[in-house]
């Protein structure tokens, strides 16, 4: 709770907020001196304030340029700030908090849009394509960077040199990196991993019945076929005596809720040969669509597979489903953002400290397109997934206040706090967060903790990681792919041939935004994926 004083000052910051309410902010910008600060350095910072529904967490204000002591310093009573992000609440709620706040303690008006995903990007992109960009900050998927970039201002070097962006890890420094300058603000790092509980992987009576129906033992899934053979030995059967019946997998199944991030995973181990550079989802020298080879048939033959293994609804299954599945305890297994793991680990979770994290399932061959063979060799391939970010528009009125915005969204405290909560969709991308003694701080037992930093800090060193496309047209491109993975899982079309629809969708594509233009924009993939 905060002390009276600190409620007095926040009660004027919100008056000041408030007369301001009738300004259009369309004036000239006015560069008001800083004012006194309503923190004292190291303040203790907590969200309790703002619902009981926030953790009890506390941490400390780290001292810097984005602390709230520092960013209360700013005068910006009589402007106003326009912001646009996804709905509530991933990535939407953190958004509308930190809004909450900045008001509160700079005198700004915070306007913010919340948006659903299949409107993100329209709402984004048309209005700056017109030369009149509606809003002056836009939280979005970094992999929309090659439709963006030409729009935004790129982060001044005074933030760029922050304690806290420069603790950013390199892959995500990357992401954020566009023709050598940095035009997106890292705010999230997103990475897909397994998933599993351990009170039923691990436990004796479970293990035994495992090796009498299978001849194997039960262990976390290392393959994909190892996970499908898990997963429908505990389909429909009450692993945890609630009386109600579990299931093997959660998955991102829903045609435009990301099920092509769901299908990435699968396929990465099949298509990613460690000996085989020059491109995963195109041939860059020639823009030939790879989506259609044989690693990516596999995978998707796969995924078809899977479906006796999900709970009712499974089909259908949306990133928020997936997480309650999981991280509800319905499902015994699953993969994709860190979400469902954190939503598992909550205070009040019934699977709290009885999870793990583990790296993605790999494959026994891999698909060399160079020679069209498949080669039998154990293949492991981490898939960094896009990842919210953030960014300002070129055209924005008030650059300092909108990147003073995204410094204190950004900040220690609040991105300490933010991780904590399962349902906002901010997970670790800085060097710090990988620290198993902060998640032990939150009540996660050590062999929990250490699961969860080893696996993602892991994927950081990995040469054979996937990234997603990153390139102008992006969102037809996925589109595409999301419609022929939705027609393969629902039996209309073969894995082959829904694939092979797909690259000619693909084609099509390339040919509408230009090839060399796509073909520029891809090598920066390739630059990232072949370090």
């Amino acid at each position: 709770m905060r002390n009276s004083s600190y409620k007095g000052v926040v009660a004027a910051a919100i008056a000041v907020a408030l007369s301001a309410t009738a300004c259009t902010g369309q004036g000239p910008v006015e560069n008001k001196p800083d004012k006194p600060a309503m923190f004292k350095p190291g303040s203790e910072i907590s969200y309790q304030a703002y619902s009981k529904a926030y953790p009890a967490t506390k941490v400390k204000d780290v001292p810097g340029p984005c602390s709230y002591e520092s960013i209360s310093r700013k005068d910006y009573s009589g402007q106003t700030l326009k912001i646009i992000s996804h709905a509530v609440p991933v990535i939407g709620e953190p958004t509308q908090l930190h809004a909450r706040q900045f008001e509160e303690i700079t005198g700004a008006k915070v306007q913010v849009v919340n948006v659903p995903f299949g409107e993100l990007h329209q709402k984004i992109l048309t209005p700056l394509q017109a030369g009149q960009p509606a809003y002056d900050v836009m939280f979005y998927p970094s992999l929309w960077i090659g439709d963006m970039a030409p729009y935004l201002a790129p982060v001044p070097k005074k933030y760029l040199d922050t304690p806290g962006m420069k603790d950013v890890t390199k892959a995500y420094m990357d992401v954020a990196t566009w023709d050598g300058k940095v035009v997106q603000y890292p705010v999230d790092g997103d990475r897909h991993y397994l998933k599993v509980r351990t009170d039923v992987l691990e436990d004796p009576k479970q293990q035994a019945a495992y090796k009498a129906a299978t001849g194997r033992d039960l262990r976390t899934p290392r393959t994909w076929a190892e996970y499908q053979e898990v997963a429908a030995f505990f389909s429909g059967k009450d692993v945890d005596g609630d009386g109600k019946p579990n299931f093997g997998s959660a998955e991102v199944t829903k045609r435009d809720d990301l099920t092509f991030s769901a299908f990435i995973s699968r396929a990465a181990p099949y298509v990613r040969h460690p000996d085989v550079k020059g491109g995963l989802f195109f041939d860059v020298d020639t823009m030939k669509p790879l989506i259609n080879t044989p690693g990516f048939v596999r995978a998707l033959e796969d995924m078809v597979k899977a479906k006796s293994t999900w709970a009712p609804g499974g089909a259908n299954f949306g990133l928020g489903d997936e997480i309650l599945s999981f991280g509800g305890g319905q499902s015994v297994m699953s993969y994709s953002w860190d979400d469902a793991f954190i939503q598992g680990q909550q205070p009040d979770g019934r699977i709290r400290n009885k999870i793990k994290a583990a790296e993605l399932p790999g494959s026994e061959e891999v698909y060399n397109r160079t020679t069209k063979k498949w080669d039998k060799k154990p293949n492991q391939a981490p898939y960094f997934t896009w990842g919210w970010t953030s960014a300002v528009a070129k055209g924005a009125r008030n650059q300092n206040m909108a990147f003073d915005y995204l410094c204190f969204f950004s900040n220690e405290a609040n991105t300490a706090l933010d991780l904590t909560i399962g349902r906002f969709g901010v997970n670790p991308y800085r060097n710090a967060h990988f620290s198993a003694e902060f998640w032990e701080q939150q009540g996660w037992d050590k062999d929990v903790a250490e699961s969860y930093v080893e696996t993602l800090s892991g994927m950081e060193s990995s040469i054979n990681r996937v990234f997603d496309l990153r390139v102008p047209g992006v969102n037809g491109y996925m589109s595409a792919l999301a419609d022929g993975v939705a027609a393969a899982l629902a039996g209309q079309k073969s894995a082959q041939r829904a694939l092979d629809d797909v690259a000619k969708e693909w084609d099509t594509i390339t040919g509408q935004i230009g090839k060399d233009k796509v073909q520029s924009a891809y090598r920066h993939v390739v630059a990232l994926e072949d370090n």
